[in-house]
């Protein structure tokens, strides 16, 4: 299942900068659609890692008999959201409102939504 994560962040043989990724779409237009869909594909990777550590962490608290790892688990994930999110607005706001504000925001949000991901497979395993 892994593999199948993987797939859907990786758009090119390497993970380099989304921006970078999208150099060949061509205008400010295609390389923000394309960062746009690699957002989206990151999204999903989010969603079903996520849901494999929250899978994990309720077999850890079961067997355990304790209930800490879920709502660990749930706490990380919120203050996660809230950081990518403060984070990247910063890094948009460091554009001072040009035309690449927007695919800004966006590829940090994929940078970012690319070491959670890790992070909670990390977790899940």
């Amino acid at each position: 299942m892994r593999h199948v994560l993987l797939a859907l962040l990786v758009s090119s043989p390497a993970l380099a900068d989304p921006t970078l990724e999208c150099s060949d779409a061509g205008s400010q237009v295609e390389i923000g659609s394309c960062v746009g869909a690699m957002e989206e594909r990151v999204n999903q990777a989010l969603e079903a890692s996520y849901g494999f550590a929250m899978q994990a962490a309720k077999e850890l608290d079961d067997v355990t008999g304790r209930v800490v790892a879920q709502p660990a688990l749930e706490a990380s994930q919120i203050a996660w959201v809230s950081y990518r999110d403060a984070q990247c607005e910063a890094v948009g706001a460091s554009f001072g409102g040009g035309s690449g504000t927007g695919i800004a925001i966006t590829s940090c949000r994929v940078d970012l939504g690319r070491v959670r991901v890790d992070q909670l497979l990390r977790f899940a395993n």
